[in-house]
C-alpha cells in the first residue's frame, strides 16, 4: 500500500521533534519497565518535545497522565486484531459534491477481431489485453482451463527470477476453470471476466491459503474467510491463480522471500509495495490483477513495470479482508495491461459491501463509447514546464568538513546530479504527452495544486499504521520483518508512538483545509494530467482523488545508465529500454470520465502493446 520513496519524502517534512510529549512519557514509562511516570520523566519529555512545564504543574499532571497509562494497558489487553477500524471514518466527499449512484449496463468496445495464432500457441495471447482474452473465452476459442494452466506454467517459469508469487492457488484456480468452462459451454456466460486467470497481492484474504502479508513473522497465516474482492471477482467467474509478492506490511518491493524484479530489467526492483501484482502483469503472467495503495503502492510498480494501473477514488471499493495499513487512506485497485481492463475489473468490484462503512453507493458506469472530445482537461502547469535554478544547491558554498564527511558529500553530489540527468532526459516524454494531447485536439486549462504542508499530514498515515500493528511493536516480534533500516517499518513504528494525538488531529484539520483548496483545483474540469512522481501523489492520496497511471514510452539507448545499486527512492531510476509513465487524474466518483479519456490517450499512443523481452528474465 506504501511505497518506500513516498514515505520518506513525507517523513523529512513532518518535523516531529518538535510535538512529542504524552507518547514521550508513556515510551519512557515502557522503556524503564514500569507502568509509574515520574516527574523525571515529565522533564525529559518536556525537554523532548520543547514544551516547558513548570514544576508547580508537574504534581497535578502525575496523577492523570498514570490514570491514562492504566488505560493504555487495558486498551492493549484486547489484542485488537488488524482487521478492526477506528470509530472515525475519513469521508472525501465536500458539501456539494454529487456523484452518479444509477447503475448501468457496462459498455464495452466493440469486440477485437479474432485471434487465430491462439490456436496454433497457446503463448502468443499470454499479453493480450482484458478485452481481448474475454472474447477469446467467450466465443470458445479458448477455454479458461487452457488459459490457466498456460499462466500457471508462466507463473512457474519466470518466478525463480522475477520472484513475484508467495502462493500459486492451483487447486482453487484449477476448479474455478472447470467450473467457468461448465458454465459457458451451458450458456451461463457471467461477463467480461468470467474464466480470466488473476492474481492478488496478498494481503488478501483467501479461504483455504495463507495470507502472508509478505512479511517475516506472518509466512503461515490463514485468514478462513476470503476478502470482499476476491468475492466479488468469484462471482464474475475470474479465476485466482498466484497471491502475489508484497513489500513486507506494504513498503517497498523486499518481502521475506527476496526482492520482487522488474520484467524489463531484472537487475532492479519492481518498486512497492503491489510489486508481484505488476511483475507478474507486465511479465504476462496473469490476465489482470489486483493491488492496493496507500501513498504510491499502484502508481510506483506501475511505473516502474510499465503497466496500467487504476487507484480508485477512496471509498469506491471495500477493504474487507484486506490488510489494514491506514484507514483513512488505503484503496484497492486493479493493475492491468491497459485501460478498458482496469474500467471492467472496477465493475465487478465495486460498491458497498455492508462492513467497509468507508464505501458510497455509487455507479461506476463503464461505456467505452462515452465521448471523450467533450470532457474538460487540465494539466498541472509545475509538472510539465521546466524550472530555472534547480542546480543552484550544488553551486552553493559548503563549510569545512572532516575528510569522511567531504566524501559523503561527493557522493551526494553525484547521486543529485544523476537524478536530474535522469529527470531531464524524462522530460522528453512529458513534453510529448501534451504536444499528443494537442494533436487530439484537446484544450488543456493550465492549474496549480494549492501550497500547504501536505507531507506533514502524512503524521496520520504513519499514526495509523503503528495502530495498526501496535502488538507487533510491543512483544518485539518487528525484529522478524526482514527490512530493519531506519526508514524501514519497524523503527516507522517505535517513532509514531511519539507522535501525541493533538497532532494527529490538527494533521487531519489541516488535511480537510487542503480538501477544500484541492476541491476548487477539480472545479470545471473531468481531467487533469500530471507527472506520475511529482508531489500530486501525495496530495491526491490525502485528498482521495482517482488517478490512472500508463506507460506513456520507452527510454532509448541515450538514457543515462541506471544506478549499480536500485535502492529503492526512485522509480524512474530507469536507463535504456525501461518504461515512463503519465497519470491522468479524475473528480472523485469520476472514474468513468477519467477512464474513457485515459483510454482515448492509450489508443493514440499505443505505448500499452509492448512488453518484455522475457528471455532476459530466464
Amino acid at each position: 500500500m506504501l511505497d518506500r520513496r513516498r514515505f520518506l519524502s513525507a517523513c523529512s517534512g513532518m518535523g516531529l521533534g518538535t510535538t512529542l510529549f504524552p507518547g514521550v512519557l508513556w515510551a519512557q514509562a515502557q522503556v524503564q519497565g514500569t507502568r509509574k511516570i515520574t516527574n523525571e520523566m515529565i522533564d525529559e519529555a518536556a525537554a523532548i518535545a520543547g514544551v516547558a512545564i513548570a514544576d508547580g504543574y508537574k504534581q497535578m499532571m502525575l496523577d492523570n497522565l498514570n490514570d491514562q497509562a492504566k488505560g493504555y494497558a487495558e486498551i492493549y489487553a484486547l489484542h485488537i486484531p488488524n482487521s478492526v477500524e477506528p470509530a472515525l471514518l475519513f469521508d472525501p466527499v465536500l458539501p456539494g459534491i454529487k456523484w452518479d449512484n444509477q447503475r448501468k449496463p457496462i459498455r464495452m468496445s466493440a469486440a477485437p477481431a479474432a485471434m487465430t495464432s491462439a490456436l496454433r500457441n497457446l503463448e502468443d495471447i499470454a499479453f493480450a489485453s482484458v478485452r481481448e482474452l474475454a472474447e477469446l473465452v467467450r466465443t470458445k476459442k479458448v477455454s479458461s482451463m487452457a488459459l490457466t494452466e498456460m499462466y500457471l506454467d508462466r507463473l512457474k517459469r519466470y518466478d525463480p527470477t522475477l520472484k513475484f508469487v508467495v502462493t500459486l492457488t492451483e487447486d482453487r484456480a484449477r476448479a474455478k476453470a472447470k467450473e467457468a468452462d461448465q458454465e459457458i459451454s451451458q450458456g451461463k456466460y457471467r461477463g467480461p471476466l468470467h474464466g480470466l486467470p488473476w492474481g492478488a497481492k496478498d494481503l488478501l484474504a483467501t479461504k483455504g491459503y495463507r495470507t502472508t502479508w509478505g512479511a517475516g513473522g506472518f509466512e503461515q497465516q490463514v485468514l478462513e474467510e476470503d476478502a470482499t474482492v476476491v468475492q466479488r471477482l468469484d462471482e464474475a467467474g475470474a479465476v485466482l491463480v498466484a497471491k502475489l509478492t508484497l513489500g513486507a506490511l506494504a513498503q517497498g518491493d523486499e518481502w521475506f522471500g527476496g526482492k520482487t524484479r522488474n520484467p524489463w530489467n531484472p537487475a532492479q526492483g519492481s518498486s512497492g509495495s503491489s510489486a508481484g501484482p505488476a511483475s507478474a502483469t507486465a511479465a504476462g503472467c496473469v490476465a489482470f490483477s489486483i493491488g492496493s495503495e496507500t501513498l504510491g503502492s499502484i502508481s510506483s510498480p506501475s511505473t516502474r513495470c510499465g503497466c496500467t494501473g487504476l487507484r480508485p477514488t477512496f471509498g469506491l471499493v471495500p477493504r474487507t479482508g484486506a490488510m489494514a495499513l491506514s484507514w483513512s487512506m488505503d484503496k484497492l485497485g486493479p493493475i492491468c495491461r491497459a485501460v478498458e481492463d482496469c474500467a471492467l475489473v472496477l465493475a465487478a468490484i465495486h460498491g458497498p459491501d455492508g462492513k467497509d462503512r468507508t464505501v458510497r453507493d455509487a455507479a461506476f458506469n463503464w461505456d467505452a463509447a462515452l465521448d471523450w472530445r467533450k470532457l474538460r482537461v487540465g494539466y498541472l502547469k509545475a509538472d510539465f514546464e521546466r524550472k530555472p535554478g534547480a542546480d543552484e544547491e550544488a553551486r552553493k558554498e559548503e563549510p569545512a568538513a572532516t575528510p569522511e564527511e567531504q566524501k559523503r558529500r561527493e557522493e551526494a553530489k553525484k547521486r543529485r546530479a544523476a537524478f536530474r540527468a535522469r529527470a531531464e532526459y524524462d522530460r522528453r516524454f512529458n513534453d510529448a504527452a501534451l504536444e499528443k494531447l494537442k494533436q487530439m485536439g484537446v484544450e488543456m486549462t493550465p492549474v496549480e495544486m494549492p501550497k500547504f504542508p501536505f507531507d506533514a499530514m502524512v503524521a496520520m498515515l504513519t499514526a495509523e499504521a503503528a495502530a495498526a500493528f501496535d502488538e507487533l511493536t510491543r512483544s518485539g516480534r518487528d525484529k522478524l520483518l526482514t527490512a530493519q533500516g531506519p526508514d524501514d517499518w519497524p523503527n516507522a513504528f517505535r517513532t509514531a508512538r511519539f507522535i501525541p494525538a493533538v497532532e494527529y488531529i490538527q494533521a487531519a484539520r489541516a488535511r480537510r483545509l487542503a480538501m477544500d483548496a484541492v476541491a476548487k483545483v477539480f472545479d470545471g474540469l473531468d481531467v487533469i494530467a500530471a507527472s506520475t512522481n511529482s508531489q500530486q501523489l501525495v496530495i491526491t492520496n490525502l485528498t482521495g482523488h482517482p488517478a490512472v497511471i500508463l506507460p506513456n514510452g520507452f527510454r532509448g539507448d541515450d538514457a543515462p545508465k541506471p544506478p549499480a545499486r536500485d535502492n529503492g527512492e526512485d522509480d524512474n531510476i530507469g536507463g535504456p529500454g525501461t518504461p515512463a509513465s503519465l497519470t491522468f487524474l479524475g473528480n472523485l466518483y469520476g472514474e468513468a470520465k477519467l477512464l474513457a479519456f485515459a483510454r482515448a490517450y492509450q489508443e493514440a499512443t499505443d505505448f500499452h502493446r509492448k512488453h518484455p523481452n522475457l528471455a532476459v528474465a530466464r
